[in-house]
């Protein structure tokens, strides 16, 4: 398969670089395998194995137990790229973990601000990015919570 070189990189090398970025901000690593075994449905010793092998990111995504449903529902911007738009669906999902990881990072969890995952979840029910929403609430924002409520489920559970 001809492809973006991003492909045919290992995942491990570009895991450690995952791990410094949310570990600058105080994040753990073992906050980083979560968010990674959410989306991809990995158990830790699976991820740890496909580490070990050093396995590709095609191969990796490839593998995936079972990419999480709710997926499809992690939107915004990575390195100027709206997540999802991207038409590729392999680099979409790189784009996606990207995503994952950079909330993480910035520390953007919902169990950070004090508000519980239902609540994100209740209001993408009712936005205007997914539905119709409250007055003044912009798509940017309920794609924001939207992110941040996954991660807190990750987190939380």
């Amino acid at each position: 398969m001809s492809g973006h070189r991003i492909f045919k990189t290992a995942f491990a090398a570009v895991y450690p670089l995952y791990v410094q970025k949310a570990e600058r901000k105080g994040r753990s690593q073992d906050e980083v395998d979560e968010v990674i075994c959410w989306l991809t449905g990995y158990a830790r010793a699976g991820l740890q194995q496909q580490i070990e092998r050093k396995t590709d990111f095609e191969t990796f995504f490839a593998e995936a137990p079972a990419m999480n449903p709710n997926s499809s529902l992690i939107t915004g911007v990575v390195c100027g790229v709206r997540v999802e738009e991207v038409a590729d669906p392999l680099m979409k999902r790189i784009r996606q973990l990207d995503k994952l990881v950079d909330e993480l990072a910035k520390g953007k969890a919902l169990t950070a601000r004090g508000q519980s995952p239902s609540l994100a979840f209740g209001h993408l029910k009712t936005c205007g990015f997914h539905g119709s929403c409250a007055p003044g609430t912009s798509s940017m924002r309920c794609s924001r919570l939207l992110v941040h409520s996954l991660l807190a489920k990750v987190l939380r559970s």
